[in-house]
């Protein structure tokens, strides 16, 4: 199958398998899990906090904490820290967390060593800028959900916004599937971002579980100056960044 996208400068492919094929032809990796691991990255990093992805289906979260020195998310939405955004926008400054997700996280751990940016709406030009300083052949990775019944992908509409609200700042050749998820961010904003994420599957399940701030937090498009990079395992906030929030 022809699909490492290798004769474009910009390509955008789903998931697992998605790292996998493009990983030859990549200078930078963009990892978007919108709803909700990478708006919740840019919020804390944002702040100055660390964030440690983690695989929540695999062992010795407890004993990795200690080694880096980091305190474990919650696998509630409580006054904890935890994916829910509101639980991070007054995270102190150094804060170091182990953030678990079985979308974003998994897949930033999946990169190797190709250097990695956490992008969302939120913070799509800085990310982007942020990129193009590395190299030219960026590949954006829209997560994704998680079918319940059998674990398989399941695309999602706001990864796809998501990446494409990235895609569109970047210079270079577009591969179609990049220059379709530009395209429909496009459309998307025109239509209205809020109003999008709310009605997504993804957005329809955080209202129920009483998390519609989290889902209006993150369709904020651009209000991070923020472009968290994968360094020694952690997401964190490069020197030059710095959030206008």
């Amino acid at each position: 199958m022809h699909t490492d996208q290798h004769e474009f400068d910009i390509k955008c492919e789903w998931g697992l398998n998605g790292i996998e094929a493009l990983a030859p032809y990549t200078d930078v990796f963009v990892i978007v899990d919108v709803l909700s691991f990478s708006s919740a990255v840019d919020v804390a990093v944002s702040r100055g906090a660390v964030i440690y992805p983690f695989n929540p289906n695999t062992d010795a979260i407890d004993a990795f904490a200690e080694s880096v020195g980091a305190v474990v998310a919650s696998p509630t939405h409580s006054s904890e820290f935890s994916l829910s955004t509101g639980t991070l926008v007054n995270i102190p400054s150094s804060t170091r967390l182990i953030l678990p997700s079985l979308n974003g996280a998994v897949l930033s751990l999946a990169t190797g060593s190709v250097p990695t940016f956490a992008g969302c709406l939120r913070n799509a030009q800085a990310v982007a800028q942020a990129a193009q300083q590395i190299g030219q052949r960026i590949a954006v990775i829209p997560a994704g959900e998680r079918w319940t019944t059998d674990s398989t992908l399941c695309p999602s509409l706001e990864d796809w916004i998501g990446a494409g609200s990235i895609i569109e700042h970047l210079r270079g050749s577009r591969s179609p599937e990049a220059w379709a998820a530009a395209t429909l961010f496009r459309d998307a904003r025109r239509k209205g971002l809020t109003g999008l994420l709310r009605s997504a599957s993804s957005g329809k399940e955080l209202i129920a579980a009483d998390r519609l701030a989290d889902v209006d937090r993150a369709a904020e498009y651009n209000v991070s100056m923020c472009a968290p990079r994968l360094i020694d395992g952690a997401y964190q906030m490069p020197a030059a960044s710095q959030s206008d929030q």
